[in-house]
């Protein structure tokens, strides 16, 4: 007998891509959503939509596809309709590194996140070369953790997981941990600042004067290759003359005390306000 999903926010972003990965599946889903917008995307695919507290103490997995700030409050209003045994998803790291998620004794619990497919990894048509998050065409990998529970509930936790977000190559299995020092330090924090100044570099070589289709020309092309002399996508080395002016960025651009994001405490801090905007100071 197949397992019995139910599918919270199923209408979402992350919710809509699972949606679209789970009709193809041999598995029984309830699809929950309360947003009109969601509601509307869900009956324009000719899918029923399941109330939640009608959903979430039939299922055998419940998957929480809602943004890292409503994970508290839904997790509080479902968790104690869940049936002893069933296991419960998360689809972040952060309300579960913080423990802003709702426990029960008896339920297990796993955290999986998508790799999304890898900048210089092949892909097998152009469609999937141009997946980007991944869960259409493009193989990737994903991360996954157990939180708390037993090894049959992850098992079936991560068969789940490689149909959400497939084609899935390799699950690595991680601890939740890990996960928050992957994201939101590593590539969140770190890699997608970085990205975000690339960007407004070009933004200032066009203020300078170049025309934008050359700075784009120019960005894309040199992003591509510094990233992969940096990660060794290519035997060929930075060039001295590269070396000097990457010494200079690091001086110019960076704080010498930067690697601090990746302690336990700052990373705890960030997810917090990631989570809790409203309370910046």
């Amino acid at each position: 007998m197949s397992e019995h999903i139910a599918l919270i926010g199923a209408g979402g972003k992350m919710g809509g891509r699972i949606t679209d990965n789970l009709v193809k599946e041999e598995y029984e889903v309830f699809y929950c959503e309360k947003a009109e917008a969601g509601v509307a995307r869900l009956r324009a695919k000719g899918l029923a939509i399941t109330p939640s507290e009608d959903a979430v103490p039939e299922a055998d997995i419940i998957v929480l596809a809602v943004p890292d700030a409503l994970i508290g409050l839904v997790s509080l209003e479902l968790v104690p309709l869940a049936r002893s045994g069933a296991t419960v998803i998360l689809l972040d790291p952060a309300a579960a590194e913080v423990r802003e998620v709702a426990l029960r004794e008896d339920l297990n619990y796993v955290v999986c996140h998508p790799c999304h497919p890898p900048l210089f990894g092949e892909q097998a048509s152009p469609e999937a070369r141009k997946d980007f998050f991944g869960g259409i065409a493009a193989t990737q990998d994903i991360v996954i953790a157990l939180m708390q529970g037993n090894e049959d509930a992850f098992a079936s936790a991560e068969r789940l997981c490689r149909r959400m977000f497939g084609p899935v190559k390799t699950a690595h299995r991680i601890t939740v941990e890990q996960m928050a020092v992957l994201e939101p330090a590593m590539a969140e924090v770190v890699a997608a600042s970085a990205a975000c100044l690339m960007r407004d570099a070009m933004e200032e070589a066009v203020n300078a004067g170049v025309p934008r289709e050359a700075a784009e020309a120019f960005m894309m092309g040199h992003a591509q290759i510094a990233l992969a002399i940096a990660f060794g996508a290519t035997g060929s080395p930075f060039s001295d003359a590269a070396k000097v002016a990457i010494r200079w960025g690091n001086e110019m651009i960076y704080k010498q005390d930067w690697r601090r994001v990746f302690q336990p405490d700052r990373i705890r801090d960030v997810i917090r306000e990631m989570i809790h905007p409203e309370e910046r100071s």
